[in-house]
């Protein structure tokens, strides 16, 4: 395995050396492609072909990276790449003179500017007829495009992980990366748009907090000198944005970096994006129809279409979602009832018979939810919203009042996975005491993930919360579902890696 590796670095380390003596070349002739500043377009890329029937025999200046030239002579095509998609373009010998060549000092991967008139080739494909031409930026390491036109192959990114650690390779050979990617980007632009529409305000909270809280989660730990102080970088958004609605702002959202000191998988990535909202006078109900609605939108404005398939399974977000019990689904699907759940020793019983281990530090809800995850989420293909969540796990929703060991709180469904986590709020401020109380003897007890004592927002409370619903969905995951990824390190520009 080692041999065509360092034969394959020692061709690249080759052909960079070319290239440095071509654009030694370059700047004899004082034509530094690294001197230049700015470069005037009239059009992108795309837009040329949109709109060829205006712009035949017209001018345009465009620009963009070179990704494949065939010279024949005293005739060159090449083709050029931006953010937008391709375009041919053609140069004459006899029309560039001595310019022409220039282009044998070009290499794949130079950003070129071309300034000249639109027509279509005899073979039907929309060009530019050079009449005028600068070298932008020169790609001193080779770009590994590929050698035939509609060759797919990869040719230097030879396995996923490399393609993660060079996304920039990855963006510029594979176009389903760059869509899906560029799609992901498209999908938080019209969240914002939607809840902007809705009345919601954006808000920005802080990213170091001396004490990490709003979800079950171990925190990174970080150490602030000047203060003297250790930190914890956020593992949610929830507990600052409460403290807003108690300000008085009644419909409050962020989208922003959240990190949890977990492990690393293909649904998992320490890093990642999360959005919540908080409504002030709204219930659980009126946030499932918010979600409809949000989702809803996103797929009509981003993919022009509300069907998605995955896996053979066909969904249709302009539907209504199915809302289920939790405890119902989880005899649906395993025959157990809410009283095979009643104390821990059946719990743990319960949760033998359906193949699941338990650990010392679960509590019934833990149990309960471990079943959800491993017995009931694969069936939840359809979109689902899945309600009443044991206490224990959800220690700052309003309990239900006609069964106070459940909880006013859902997490919606899509293809199997979670997509949106949401509650009632609790707003009494001496039953979040008591909750806390409960979640630091669980911490006590060597539960890490247990939710902290958190004085300062206690006291924040007791000033007054009004009720309120609200809503968090993994941006990763509703990107990685919607555009069919098989793993959430291919809908985030760089995901963190082991070390290789």
């Amino acid at each position: 395995m080692q041999e065509p590796t360092h034969h394959r670095l020692e061709e690249e380390n080759q052909l960079v050396q070319i290239r440095l003596q071509k654009l030694q070349q370059l700047r004899e002739l004082g034509l530094d492609p690294f001197a230049i500043e700015r470069y005037e377009t009239t059009h992108t890329l795309d837009a040329v072909q949109e709109q060829f029937e205006a712009l035949e025999n017209q001018t345009v200046s465009v620009a963009g990276r070179i990704v494949a030239i065939r010279k024949m002579g005293k005739a060159t095509f090449a083709h050029l790449m931006d953010t937008t998609g391709k375009l041919q373009i053609y140069l004459k010998a006899d029309e560039m003179g001595e310019r022409y060549d220039l282009i044998d000092l070009w290499d794949l991967g130079d950003y070129l500017g071309v300034k000249g008139f639109v027509f279509r080739t005899r073979t039907g494909e929309i060009t530019v007829h050079v009449q005028e031409f600068t070298l932008l930026a020169k790609a001193v390491r080779p770009v590994p495009f590929p050698k035939e036109k509609g060759d797919q192959r990869w040719y230097e990114l030879h396995d996923v992980e490399q393609r993660y650690r060079q996304r920039y390779l990855d963006l510029l050979l594979n176009p389903d990366s760059r869509q899906r990617l560029l799609a992901r980007c498209r999908i938080v632009s019209e969240m914002r748009r939607f809840l902007d529409a809705e009345g919601f305000i954006e808000v920005e909270t802080p990213v170091l907090q001396p004490m990490a809280g709003g979800a079950a989660a171990r925190p990174f730990v970080t150490y602030h000198n000047a203060l003297d102080r250790e930190f914890q970088l956020r593992i949610a958004l929830e507990l600052y944005l409460k403290r807003l609605l108690i300000g008085g702002i009644d419909k409050v959202y962020e989208i922003g970096r959240v990190f949890r000191n977990e492990g690393i998988s293909t649904r998992h990535n320490p890093e990642f994006t999360m959005m919540e909202l908080y409504q002030a006078y709204a219930n659980l109900e009126d946030i499932m129809d918010l979600v409809e609605r949000m989702f809803r939108t996103i797929a009509e404005r981003v993919f022009g279409r509300t069907t998605f398939e995955l896996h053979g399974v066909q969904i249709d977000l302009a539907k209504p979602w199915e809302r289920i019990r939790l405890m119902d689904a989880i005899q649906q699907h395993t025959g157990l009832t809410e009283a095979d759940f009643e104390t821990l020793e059946r719990a743990v019983l319960s949760a033998e018979k359906v193949g699941i281990h338990v650990e010392r530090k679960d509590t019934i809800g833990g149990i309960i939810e471990k079943v959800l995850e491993k017995c009931v989420a694969e069936h939840l293909q359809q979109p689902t919203f899945i309600y009443g969540f044991p206490i224990d796990t959800s220690p700052l929703a309003k309990r239900e009042p006609n069964n106070p060991r459940f909880t006013r709180r859902f997490e919606g469904y899509l293809f199997g996975k979670e997509v949106a986590n949401a509650f009632s709020e609790l707003n009494d401020p001496l039953e979040q005491r008591d909750r806390f109380e409960q979640q630091y003897a669980l911490r006590q007890a060597g539960d890490e993930e247990a939710h902290p004592y958190d004085e300062d927002f206690l006291i924040a409370m007791e000033h007054g919360m009004p009720p309120a619903g609200g809503l968090g969905v993994g941006i990763d995951r509703m990107a990685m579902l919607l555009t069919g990824a098989e793993s959430i390190r291919d809908v985030i520009f760089f995901p963190q890696m082991r070390e290789g």
